[in-house]
């Protein structure tokens, strides 16, 4: 239902390449079979968080695996904003275009204060509770990382968790143990 309304805004965008996900090299899992679904975001434009190495690192490291499947999501413009909101469209993945309230696990890249905001963007078009304490076990876990995450405090109560330190060596330990607790029901 989405995916078509989504197509129908694109053109109504100032920049609609940014939304459309048809890169080279671009991993396309089936998401229906696989153990863990990961949604890597980045809270700023495509233009800015695509080029990120830590994002394409963390992607890579992911998708290597045969049981996991990670799709990214960056912030849309105002112009992708107003019109996703008007339509009652999510956030949807470059990828295979699920929304991000369906993924396993959300991981946020915290790479500067002043995309912060993005992040509650990113949570309000996809009708995910802002606050930890308001969201229970149907939505995914949201797990923040990068320079920002250094100090968690200002994020705290948005965050179910978060990784201090290099993402590359945790990532994995993470996702094998949300797949264990899956596993466990």
């Amino acid at each position: 239902m989405h995916r078509q309304n989504y197509q129908d805004i694109l053109a109504q965008a100032q920049t609609p390449t940014r939304y459309a996900g048809n890169e080279i090299n671009a991993v396309k899992k089936d998401l229906d079979q696989v153990d863990l679904t990961f949604a890597l975001a980045f809270p700023d434009l495509y233009e800015i968080g695509t080029s990120h190495f830590g994002l394409q690192i963390l992607y890579s490291i992911l998708n290597r695996q045969e049981n996991i499947a990670a799709e990214r999501f960056f912030a849309p413009a105002p112009d992708m904003e107003q019109l996703m909101a008007e339509k009652n469209i999510p956030c949807l993945s470059m990828e295979s275009q699920r929304e991000l309230s369906c993924f396993d696990i959300i991981g946020i890249s915290l790479l500067y204060e002043l995309n912060f905001t993005n992040i509650l963007t990113l949570l309000s078009l996809s009708k995910i509770p802002f606050y930890a304490n308001q969201r229970d076990d149907t939505f995914p876990l949201i797990i923040g990382g990068g320079p920002c995450a250094f100090n968690p405090e200002p994020l705290a109560d948005f965050f179910d968790a978060f990784v201090i330190g290099d993402g590359e060596e945790a990532i994995l330990q993470i996702a094998n143990q949300v797949i264990e607790f899956k596993r466990e029901g």
